[in-house]
């Protein structure tokens, strides 16, 4: 049996006892499938992989290989099989791919010495090596290759990046030696690509591999072509999600359908989910949208521009605008190495504020998002764009005419917060007058309703307050009328023009806060109007008991609630309510004071950073 690489007569006829039988646990099995070279191979079962004794008692002939002492099955799939091996010529362990079908199609047996051939050809340090080709007893082909360890990138998607990076590197460089060979392996995919345990990078699977017949390819192997034949034009042969426009098309096989689909690897890479769909939907959407930015799909990851500009070179949809694959790679290793071209970092930088002034000048507020969102990027390319720097220094210091939906919806969300900081402190206010009730027992009251009353509106504020905390906003309607019914049981204590004073004060300062009427004063001018003039006009027409007059060169004023033949007590009371709401209301104005001097503050701070983050203009 004639063989690449060694002859089946330099065997001991006489084999050495076979060694023990060596058990290997799934997950490694998985790995070792994976690494034999075919990702149309799948692990048998869900225990532990069969030995060739096994395949016989389920029916399927036991393979036979001179000089090969035979392991596990690793996995199997429609046209082949994968066993581990011992090599006792040399006294190593491989993994043996054959058929699986004893009278396989001329076709299919053509495939599979295509794959052998090529991978046997192509001797790089990413290319699992092919030992040997031959036939076993059976007569149905099979080869050997080296046997490996590792998992696929596509169980590393995820992990540190700079690792899947310098993988990709090595990738890139693997394919770009096919491509010199003549070879367009046309079915790259992160399942497809191995990484080994101790650093090593392998390319797996050609078994749809393109041998170019337009008279390019390496002399090692352009009688591949004319031995095997190849697959007729319009064809559609690869994984969809990875393949070209033109690869799902059927058409123009170049080297450049390989770039595109190290693209889809990178892009992987760099926003951990595919560019595509998976299945037929992958095929389509790379012919309808080809192209997108890594950085454009996920805003909320930091993708260097580097890295970013590398992937959409890839992904370009025509052919000619895509770089070669050890293009690709050296930019991939200028970023590893630190070699950012600053001239390139400029041009990018430019790109982007043309962006920035684009979104500006559609005027449409919902784009200004991707306006700061593009000068930042320009600064973050060029630190010492002077143009990139003014851009950013408007965008954020100046406010729009008309603000974005999502900044109006960020604004909402911290106008709420501040209602419920103020709401809370109004009903701690509101809810401080009802301690007073403790002293009704000790004074002489004249109507019970109108104390009823008092309290009641005072209770009421406090729970219109709560509910106001809860909900994040005042309702201004409401606020008016009950702060109004408020002050007016507030005058009949002592009268319209003492504590009511105080109390309507701390109410404005209330009212001045809720957003609505903050833009409508006069609603707020008019409810003082309303609050100061009420309880006079009232009494006036007899409506309210007279609680104040003129007594020749003196003003008497009495309370309509109490009798006041409790002097010290109800002295006492009054001095203290006194105390109270006017102490209420400066609390209230520190809270507002305070929240402004705070977003001032803040203002400040981020001018202060901002002017030392962009770049120095120097005097004038």
């Amino acid at each position: 049996m004639a063989g690449v690489g060694y002859d089946a007569a330099m065997r001991p006829k006489d084999p050495p006892e076979r060694p023990p039988e060596r058990t290997i646990e799934p997950s490694r099995a998985r790995r070792l499938a994976t690494a034999a070279g075919s990702q149309m191979l799948t692990v048998v079962g869900g225990g532990a992989p069969r030995d060739a004794e096994e395949l016989a008692a389920d029916g399927d002939a036991p393979p036979s290989f001179a000089g090969y002492e035979l392991g596990e099955l690793l996995g199997r799939g429609g046209m082949g099989e994968v066993l581990l091996a011992h090599d006792d010529l040399i006294g190593r362990e491989v993994a043996i791919k054959r058929m699986r079908r004893a009278d396989p199609t001329p076709e299919a047996e053509l495939r599979f010495l295509r794959e052998a051939k090529i991978q046997a050809r192509l001797q790089h340090p990413a290319i699992v090596p092919v030992h040997e080709l031959g036939r076993d007893a059976d007569g149905r082909p099979y080869f050997t290759m080296k046997r490996l360890a590792g998992v696929t990138l596509q169980q590393l998607l995820g992990g540190p990046r700079q690792r899947l990076l310098r993988a990709f590197s090595d990738v890139c460089l693997a394919i770009e030696f096919a491509h010199e060979h003549g070879v367009i392996h046309r079915d790259i995919k992160p399942t497809n690509i191995m990484l080994g345990d101790f650093g090593e990078v392998y390319v797996l699977d050609w078994g749809v591999a393109r041998v170019l017949d337009d008279g390019s390819a390496n002399p090692s192997v352009r009688d591949i072509l004319t031995l095997e034949g190849e697959t007729q034009v319009g064809a559609v042969m690869g994984t969809p999600g990875y393949m070209s426009p033109e690869q799902a098309l059927g058409y123009a096989i170049t080297p450049a359908l390989d770039v595109y689909a190290l693209g889809c690897v990178l892009f992987e890479i760099l926003t951990g989910e595919p560019l595509h769909p998976r299945g037929a939907g992958g095929a389509a959407n790379a012919i309808a949208h080809p192209t997108e930015a890594p950085s454009a799909r996920r805003r909320d990851l930091v993708i260097p521009p580097e890295l970013d500009a590398a992937c959409v070179a890839a992904l370009a949809e025509e052919p000619v605008q895509r770089p070669s694959a050890r293009e690709l790679a050296r930019r991939i290793q200028d970023y590893l190495d630190g070699d950012r071209d600053l001239e390139r970092r400029r041009e990018l930088a430019a790109q982007q504020v043309e962006l920035a002034r684009q979104a500006l000048a559609s005027g449409d507020p919902g784009r200004r998002g991707d306006a700061v969102h593009a000068a930042g990027r320009a600064l973050a390319l060029d630190p010492e764009s002077v143009e990139a720097a003014d851009l950013v220094t408007a965008l954020i210091v100046e406010p729009p005419g008309e603000l974005p939906p999502a900044l109006v919806a960020s604004l909402a969300g911290a106008e709420r917060d501040a209602s419920r900081v103020r709401a809370r402190t109004a009903m701690l206010a509101f809810a401080a007058v009802l301690p007073f009730a403790a002293i009704v027992p000790f004074v002489e009251v004249q109507s019970w309703p109108l104390l009823f009353g008092f309290f009641g509106a005072m209770l009421g504020m406090a729970v219109v307050s709560w509910l106001s905390y809860r909900r994040g906003g005042q309702i201004a309607a409401i606020s008016l009328i009950t702060t109004f019914v408020t002050t007016l049981f507030a005058s009949r204590v002592a009268g319209p023009f003492v504590l009511t004073p105080v109390i309507t004060c701390g109410i404005v300062l209330g009212l001045m806060a809720i957003p609505s009427l903050l833009v409508r004063p006069w609603l707020v001018i008019g409810w003082i109007a309303a609050a100061v003039l009420a309880p006079v006009a009232l009494e006036a027409l007899g409506v309210f008991q007279p609680t104040w007059w003129f007594d020749g060169g003196t003003m008497r004023i009495r309370s309509a609630v109490l009798r006041g033949t409790h002097r010290t007590i109800e002295t006492v009371a009054l001095v203290t309510a006194h105390a109270a709401f006017i102490t209420m209301a400066a609390m209230f104005a520190r809270a507002i004071s305070r929240d402004r001097r705070a977003a001032e503050h803040r203002l400040h701070v981020q001018a202060w950073h901002l002017r030392h983050l962009l770049p120095d203009r120097g005097p004038g």
